[in-house]
């Protein structure tokens, strides 16, 4: 239909079991601002890359998949970062929800700010969402520049905003040896957490070396190059600090 958004898709998978409740139907977006040293799909940073669809084809083809998702699954849409295609988020995810889906975004929060146009869309586009998956990846501002190139300020707040607003947020955090796995920084992000009032969940997600090769493939130096997946002992201190139960 004329005048229709149009989103730019990088990727689908039809069963996800660790991005959200349940099994999901992940949906990975194109486009991100952030060039985190270990990401793992650089090949989403380009904001037009990958193929075009509408809200009502990209959902059809979701929901060819519902019979599997059972009572908790649903649609997790990631990237590339989510919120840089949010009017096609919006309308997507309203449709979702019209069809009794549970929704779920998976974000860095790079983009989030409370100034105008952006806070007002992001309001709108929480109507639509049922829980966030956010990345805090490092709490210390300069440590965070140097692992992804931005400042973590306005993820920070997100933070902050989800929680006077009651959103439910899983917390995530990437541990990569030498960047994000110090003591001391994994009990502020801790500290941090206490003060929110709508974390559900908090998960270590272990460092890996399998998106280097892609790095290659685009003609990119690969920033950890020698950098080792975090050992089981630092895993468990993480997990201990952070009390993700695990």
């Amino acid at each position: 239909m004329a005048g229709e958004t149009k989103g730019y898709i990088h990727s689908l998978e039809s069963f996800g079991s660790v991005d959200g409740p349940g099994v999901r139907y992940l949906i990975f977006l194109s486009g991100c601002t952030m060039r985190c040293q270990f990401c793992h799909n650089p090949d989403t940073w380009e904001r037009t890359a990958g193929c075009v669809y509408t809200a009502d084809e990209l959902l059809s083809k979701a929901l060819r998949f519902q019979e599997y998702w059972g009572e908790e699954g649903g649609i997790t849409v990631s990237g590339g970062e989510p919120l840089l295609q949010m009017d096609f988020l919006i309308e997507f995810l309203q449709k979702a929800k019209a069809k009794g889906v549970h929704t779920t975004i998976d974000t860095s929060g790079s983009p989030f700010t409370r100034k105008e146009p952006f806070l007002g869309k992001f309001q709108e586009l929480m109507k639509f969402t049922d829980l966030l998956l956010l990345d805090i990846k490092q709490m210390d501002e300069e440590k965070h520049c140097l692992l992804t190139g931005r400042t973590n300020q306005n993820i920070l707040d997100m933070a902050r905003y989800l929680s006077e607003t009651g959103k439910p947020v899983w917390i995530r955090h990437v541990l990569v040896p030498g960047r994000s796995d110090f003591d001391e920084d994994l009990q502020k992000l801790y500290a941090f957490i206490q003060t929110l009032h709508n974390v559900e969940r908090v998960e270590v997600l272990p460092y890996h070396t399998l998106g280097a090769y892609k790095w290659k493939e685009l003609g990119y130096e690969y920033p950890l190059e020698g950098v080792e997946p975090p050992s089981g002992e630092r895993i468990q201190n993480a997990n201990r600090i952070l009390h993700t139960g695990k």
